[in-house]
C-alpha cells in the first residue's frame, strides 16, 4: 500500500518541478528580451573589452606599452597609449581637463563649442573652445597611432569626432525626459530582479528541504539505498549552489545595469569592475572547484551503487563488500577533494596573472625537502594505501591493534580512528599498524568457556549445553545471526574452580557478543532448572 501511494505521488511532484523550471526559464527569457530591446545599448550596459589584455593581465615591466580608455560619464570615447609607468598619469590629466570642459559646457544655456587641432612640434594638439574660453585637451603622440596604420592627424580627427558625439550625448542624457525614461527602466529591471529572485528563492528552499529529507532518510538504511541517496544529495547540492550563484549574479548584474543607465552613476560600474575583477575571478574558480568536487562525489556514489546493483553480489551474504566499499568511497572522496583543490588553486593563481611554472618548480623542490623531513607521513600514506587495497579492515570493523581495540570509525591514508568500549576515540597512525586482528571480517565466532563443578555429571552437562545451543539455532530471531550449528568441543581443561567445557558458535560479523550473552543467560536458566550448580571457588584454611 505504501509503495502504491509513493508511486502515485511521484507524478504530481514531477509535474510541480517541471512547472517551476519552465516558469523560471520563461522569466529569464523575458528579462533577456527586455534587455536586448532597450533603446540605446551603449547607454544601458556594455561589457568591458576582454580582448584588451593590458587592462586585466598583470605585467611587471614598467617600460611596456599599454593602452587605456578616456571616459566621459563612464563610457569610453577613445584610447591613449603610453608606457605603463606613465599611462595612469596621462589618463588622469586628460580626464581632469575633459571634466572641466564638460562642466563648463553644461553650465551654459546655449554654449558655442569648437574643437580643433593645432600642429605643435609636428604633433597635433587638440583644443576645445567654449564661448571664447579655449582649453587644451591633449597631444596625439606617435604611440597613439602605433599599429593602427594611420597618421597622428587622422587620429586627432577621429578623437575630435568622438568628443563632439560625447558632449552632445552628455547634454542629452541630463535632460529630464531622458532621466525619467531611465528611471522607469530601472524600476522595471528592479521588479524583474525581485520576481526572478522570488522564483529562485522558492526553488532554493525546495532543494534545501529535499536535502534535509534525504539526509534524515539515510539512517538505518541499506548501504545500496544510502549510496543512491548520497548521489541524489550531491546532485541536489550542486543545483542548490548553482541557484545561489545565479541569485547573487542576478543581483550584482541588476545593480550594474541600473547604475549604468544614468550618466552620474555610470562611473560606479567601472569602479565595480576594477574592484571586483580579481575577487570575481577567484570566486568563479572557487565555485567551479566546489561544484566539481560535489559532482565527483555524486559520480563516486553512482559507481558504488552500480557495483551493488550487480546480480552476482548478494548483499545479505557479502556484507564485507559493503564495509570495504564504504571505506573506499571515503578515501576516494578525500583524494578527489585534494586533487580538485590543488587544481583550483593553480587555476586561481593563473587567472590573476601569476606565472605558475616557477611556482610548480618551487613546490617540487619543496616537496623533496618535505618528503625527507616527513618520512613518517610517507610511511603512513603507503601503509594506509595497502591497508585499503588488501582489505585488512574497513570502516565498521572491530579490530585489535597492539594494546588497543575498538570499532573503526574513520580511515584514510594517514590515520585510523577507533572507538573503544569506553567511548574513547583512539587515533592510530597507519605506520604503527603492523599486526592487526580483525574480529568482524566476513564472519565472527563466539568462543565460550563454560565452567562446571567437579561433582557435576559431565555427560548431563554436555547434553544440557547441546540442547541450549540447538534451541538457539532454531530460534527465529537468533538464527539470523548464527551461521552454522554450534560446536560443542568438550572438556577443554581442568582448573581450580572446576571443569571447562568449550563451545564455538559461528555468527555474523559483530554479532558474537550478542549471541554469547544470550547463550550464557539461557544456560544459567537451564542449569537452575536441572539443579546443576555452577562452580564456586573454595578456600580451605588449616590450623598449624
Amino acid at each position: 500500500m505504501f509503495n502504491k501511494i509513493k508511486l502515485l505521488s511521484q507524478p504530481n511532484t514531477l509535474k510541480k518541478g517541471l512547472l517551476g523550471q519552465r516558469l523560471l526559464l520563461v522569466i529569464l527569457i523575458l528579462l533577456a528580451t527586455c534587455l536586448i530591446s532597450l533603446p540605446i545599448k551603449a547607454q544601458v550596459f556594455t561589457l568591458p573589452d576582454l580582448t584588451d589584455t593590458n587592462n586585466w593581465l598583470l605585467r611587471n615591466d614598467p617600460s611596456s606599452i599599454v593602452s587605456n580608455c578616456i571616459r566621459l560619464d563612464g563610457l569610453c570615447l577613445f584610447k591613449v597609449v603610453a608606457p605603463k609607468s606613465d599611462i595612469s598619469e596621462r589618463v588622469t590629466v586628460i580626464e581632469e581637463r575633459l571634466n572641466q570642459i564638460i562642466d563648463l559646457y553644461l553650465s551654459k544655456e546655449s554654449p558655442k563649442i569648437k574643437i580643433e587641432q593645432t600642429i605643435i612640434n609636428n604633433l597635433p594638439n587638440i583644443y576645445i573652445t567654449i564661448n571664447e574660453q579655449k582649453i587644451r585637451l591633449m597631444t596625439v603622440t606617435s604611440l597613439d597611432v602605433n599599429n593602427e596604420g594611420i597618421d597622428p592627424s587622422t587620429k586627432a580627427s577621429f578623437i575630435i569626432e568622438q568628443l563632439e558625439r560625447g558632449l552632445q550625448r552628455a547634454k542629452q542624457e541630463r535632460e529630464f525626459i531622458f532621466l525619467l525614461s531611465k528611471g522607469l527602466i530601472s524600476l522595471g529591471i528592479l521588479g524583474g530582479i525581485v520576481i526572478i529572485n522570488f522564483v529562485l528563492g522558492y526553488q532554493i528552499n525546495r532543494f534545501k528541504h529535499s536535502q534535509n529529507k534525504t539526509r534524515d532518510l539515510r539512517n538505518n538504511q541499506p548501504i545500496s539505498t544510502v549510496l543512491i541517496e548520497r548521489q541524489q544529495w550531491n546532485i541536489k547540492e550542486v543545483k542548490y549552489r548553482v541557484l545561489q550563484l545565479v541569485q547573487t549574479a542576478i543581483w550584482l548584474g541588476g545593480i550594474v545595469l541600473i547604475v549604468g543607465l544614468f550618466p552620474q552613476t555610470r562611473i560606479i560600474r567601472i569602479w565595480l569592475f576594477n574592484i571586483l575583477r580579481i575577487p570575481a575571478k577567484l570566486a568563479i574558480v572557487g565555485a567551479g572547484t566546489y561544484l566539481l568536487i560535489r559532482l565527483s562525489y555524486a559520480l563516486i556514489a553512482k559507481l558504488s551503487a552500480i557495483i551493488f546493483s550487480q546480480d552476482l553480489l548478494n548483499l545479505d551474504i557479502n556484507q564485507r563488500l559493503q564495509l570495504r566499499l564504504t571505506t573506499l568511497s571515503l578515501v576516494s572522496r578525500s583524494i578527489i577533494t585534494v586533487i580538485w583543490v590543488g587544481v583550483g588553486t593553480l587555476v586561481g593563481l593563473s587567472v590573476i596573472g601569476v606565472n605558475t611554472a616557477p611556482l610548480l618548480t618551487g613546490l617540487g623542490i619543496l616537496g623533496v625537502g618535505v618528503s625527507l623531513a616527513s618520512q613518517n607521513l610517507i610511511r603512513d600514506g603507503i601503509n594506509g594505501f595497502f591497508i585499503i587495497i588488501e582489505d585488512q579492515y574497513a570502516v565498521g570493523d572491530m579490530i585489535e591493534v597492539g594494546n588497543f581495540s575498538g570499532l573503526v570509525e574513520n580511515i584514510n591514508l594517514r590515520i585510523t580512528q577507533l572507538r573503544d568500549s569506553q567511548g574513547r576515540l583512539i587515533t592510530i597512525p597507519n605506520s604503527e599498524v603492523k599486526i592487526v586482528a580483525n574480529l568482524s571480517s566476513n564472519w565472527s565466532r563466539a568462543d565460550l568457556s563454560i565452567p562446571i563443578a567437579y561433582e557435576t555429571d559431565v555427560d548431563l552437562a554436555l547434553k544440557i549445553i547441546k540442547d541450549v545451543a540447538d534451541k538457539m539455532r532454531q530460534d527465529k530471531i537468533l538464527q539470523q545471526n548464527i551461521l552454522e550449528n554450534p560446536e560443542i568441543l568438550g572438556v577443554e581443561n581442568f582448573e581450580e574452580r572446576g571443569l571447562i567445557i568449550r563451545v564455538w558458535i559461528k555468527t555474523k560479523p559483530l554479532k558474537q557478543w550478542d549471541v554469547s550473552r544470550e547463550f550464557r543467560r539461557r544456560l544459567k536458566v537451564e542449569f537452575d532448572l536441572q539443579g546443576l550448580p555452577l562452580p564456586q571457588l573454595k578456600v580451605w584454611l588449616n590450623r598449624i
